[in-house]
Formats: C-alpha cells, sequence, structure tokens
C-alpha cells in the first residue's frame, strides 16, 4: 500500500515541487495539496492521509496552530514539519502540538523519505540537525527529581544516545565495553521510565528542558 500524503505550504511553488520531488518515489502517493492553512480541515475531510507535510511559518494559521488542530480532529495523523526555522523553542512547541517529525527545508531527498517512512511506521522523526538544536538550547532536560537520579556517566550517555550512536560506538568514545554501555541504558530508561530513545527524547520535549551536568 503506499503512503499517502497530504501537503501544506502557503507557497505554490514550493507544493509543485515537493510533489514532483515526492511522487517520483516508491510508494509514495500525493493525494492533496493546500496553500491556505486555513482550508485543510475541510480539505482532508474526504481523504484518506497517512501523513501531512506542512510549512511552520504561514499566514492566519502557522504549522503548531495547525498541528494542534488537526490532532484534536484526528488523532491519529502523523503530521511531519518541513521548515527552514531551527528556533529551539518553535521546535519544542511544534512536537508539544503532537507532530511527529521535524525536518529542515534543506533537507535532501533521501532524508524526506526517511523522515516521512519513519513517522508513518509510528515513530518519532528528528535530523541530526535538529537533535543538535535542541541539545545546545532548552530543548531537552530532566526534571529537577529525575536528573538527581542520574550519574554524569548516564548523562553522557544519553547525550550520545540522542546523537544516534550505537552501544559499541558510544563505547569506544567513552572507553567502557558495550555491556556497560548496555546497562547504563537499562538503568536510564528506569530511572526516566522511558523504554526507547524516542521515549528519551519525546520525555525531554515534554518537559521543555536542557540535559546539564552535574
Amino acid at each position: 500500500m503506499p503512503i499517502r500524503i497530504f501537503l501544506v505550504d502557503d507557497h505554490k511553488i514550493i507544493l509543485d515541487s515537493l510533489s514532483m520531488l515526492l511522487g517520483m518515489i516508491e510508494n509514495f502517493e500525493i493525494v492533496g495539496t493546500c496553500y491556505d492553512s486555513r482550508l485543510v480541515i475541510d480539505e482532508i475531510k474526504e481523504l484518506k492521509i497517512d501523513v501531512l507535510i506542512t510549512d511552520l511559518s504561514m499566514p492566519s494559521l502557522d504549522g503548531i496552530q495547525l498541528s494542534f488542530k488537526l490532532k484534536e480532529a484526528y488523532p491519529d495523523l502523523k503530521i511531519l514539519m518541513l521548515t527552514v526555522n531551527d528556533d529551539t523553542s518553535l521546535i519544542v512547541d511544534a512536537f508539544q502540538a503532537g507532530i511527529s517529525g521535524y525536518v529542515m527545508k534543506k533537507a535532501g531527498r533521501a532524508e524526506m523519505e526517511k523522515a516521512i517512512r519513519t513517522v508513518n511506521d509510528g515513530d518519532l522523526y528528528y535530523s541530526q540537525e535538529v537533535m543538535r538544536v535542541i541539545l545546545a538550547g532548552k530543548g531537552v532536560d530532566l526534571e529537577v527529581e529525575q536528573i538527581k537520579l542520574l550519574t554524569k556517566r548516564e548523562i553522557q550517555i544519553i547525550k550520545l544516545m540522542l546523537q544516534e550512536k550505537s552501544s559499541a560506538e558510544i563505547a569506544d568514545e567513552l572507553f567502557i565495553s558495550p555491556g556497560t554501555v548496555e546497562t547504563h541504558r537499562h538503568n536510564i530508561y528506569k530511572k526516566l521510565e522511558v523504554r526507547s530513545v524516542v521515549g528519551l527524547v519525546k520525555f525531554g520535549i515534554k518537559h521543555n528542558l536542557h540535559i546539564d551536568e552535574h
């Protein structure tokens, strides 16, 4: 079954370009486009959509406001934000609005395809660039009570996990064994009550905090 995609952007040339680019990818089907975000909810009523891709900065109703409305009307809809904006607070607000992925507009076809397939599968997608922005700003931190439970080593490992490094890569960087990394990973998940890196990212975004070594 093809992944059915709906595109929202206030620039028609962007809509045309994205439609052409994504329509050439195997198992992708563009089922509609809209350049006025205020009309989106009405326009998708009769459509079966798997992934909706929206711009962030739009007149009248921006991507975050639109995402809130869409998730209220269609809780299971996967929303991918495609934008030039890398402001940390907006990234956090977008995920809190219910989006499943955030991609910069300078991304290439390969990253777009990966992002769409990832969110369609029910996972969270964030590019390395977006993750760096979040970690460098106010995006990912932990509640005071829970950060006190973490060791300095666990915080180091969290940061490396959020950079999508494998246990072997983390072990090499910290000069410890992969088995030790896995033990730390297990302890981190238990302390933060999450089950995966995706859960860890969602936790950080939910609490709008920044990880600092202590």
